[in-house]
């Protein structure tokens, strides 16, 4: 049950976002700059950052969310993503998309350096500065958004298939439109 009166029957970040536009609106702006703005990282790529730092985070509802988000926008779908959330070292990512999940992991973990041997494997599979930073901003977003959606105790989705129709309006129209 939440900690809050969140009477518009909406799930996770959805409910409070709905509950807060004034905070929604900046909240969905950065969303949009983060994951769907142009960038060398795909649109998936960064999708998967978010649901794996969320996983990392036992977010549940941003798991979910993202974990749609990204599928629905990356080769291989659910069983990719379902992969590297499981066994992230034998999961069939490619090498560059493997090193900038352990840097996500480490930014997740604790508020420090990523170390450099993460950064110059990242480098050695070919991620170049812009998509280091955006995988530190990403990781870092993620657990600010996982903690807004858990530390108020939000619902999970009654309906299985939320995620879905949710993947499909968020890949259409993005985060600042419709939340």
């Amino acid at each position: 049950m939440p900690h809050i009166a969140i009477d518009n029957g909406l799930p996770g970040i959805s409910g409070l976002l709905t509950l807060r536009p004034d905070t929604a609106a900046p909240l969905g702006m950065l969303a949009d700059a983060l994951l769907r703005a142009p960038a060398p990282m795909s649109r998936g790529e960064r999708e998967l950052v978010a649901a794996y730092v969320s996983h990392l985070n036992g977010t549940r509802f941003c798991e979910g969310a993202h974990s749609a988000f990204a599928a629905a926008q990356l080769e291989g779908g659910e069983d990719l993503v379902k992969a590297a959330l499981t066994d992230l070292s034998s999961a069939p990512l490619p090498e560059r998309m493997r090193a900038l999940l352990r840097i996500a992991a480490q930014v997740q973990a604790q508020a420090a350096p990523v170390s450099p041997e993460a950064v110059a494997a990242a480098r050695a599979a070919g991620a170049g500065d812009t998509e280091i930073h955006d995988t530190v901003l990403i990781a870092a977003a993620f657990c600010m958004y996982n903690r807004y959606v858990d530390c108020l105790a939000t619902d999970l989705p009654a309906d299985p298939g939320y995620y879905a129709e949710g993947a499909k309006r968020i890949v259409d129209s993005g985060y600042s439109h419709g939340n």
